[in-house]
């Protein structure tokens, strides 16, 4: 079993580590169209901005805080758990996104590759994520946050990591459900 202090320093928000720009979402109010049922995936009570969830990233030697919604605000305090009708959050089996600035807390994330693992600790609960894709795509492009029947964790970012304005692209890493349950030690 790891254990949370096996990773360097405290748990990292936003706010502590640059300067926050407003380019790091995947997408704006667009959406696709809404499931076959009709129905919304995501049923948690949350408020948005409030603290659901931890991410920790074993290869990276990094822990962040995860808040419920994907707006500005909530950004700037760290790893957004998107909010939407095509997705849920990792308790609810479909697709679970992350989205984050890539000049704060996502900045280092180029460097996970295809089978590294990603933890998210949600409800008391360890989720263990292995990474199947990564790939670049345009900032405009709606295929990305959908529904999934599968648990699948998404996490998006703006790319170039080293661009300065409004990135013209995105940064996706896409990992499958492994393995769940009593994981990691407590934060």
């Amino acid at each position: 079993m790891q254990s949370i202090e096996d990773f360097e320093g405290d748990v990292v928000k936003a706010s502590e580590e640059a300067e926050v720009s407003s380019d790091s979402l995947l997408l704006d109010d667009e959406r696709e169209e809404p499931t076959e049922d009709g129905e919304d995936q995501t049923t948690e009570d949350y408020e948005i901005g409030e603290g659901v969830a931890k991410l920790v990233i074993p290869k990276l030697n990094k822990a962040y805080e995860t808040y419920w919604g994907q707006d500005e605000d909530t950004l700037s305090g760290g790893v957004g758990m998107y909010d939407s009708e095509w997705t849920t959050s990792p308790a609810g089996g479909g697709h679970t996104v992350l989205s984050g600035h890539r000049d704060t807390v996502f900045r280092p994330v180029g460097d996970l590759f295809e089978g590294d693992s990603l933890y998210v600790t949600y409800e008391g609960v360890d989720y263990e994520y292995e990474i199947k894709e990564t790939w670049i795509t345009d900032k405009d492009d709606r295929s990305v946050i959908v529904e999934k029947d599968t648990p699948t964790l998404t996490l998006t970012t703006c790319y170039p990591f080293e661009y300065f304005g409004d990135a013209p692209e995105r940064y996706i890493i896409e990992a499958e459900l492994v393995n769940k349950g009593d994981l990691l030690e407590e934060f």
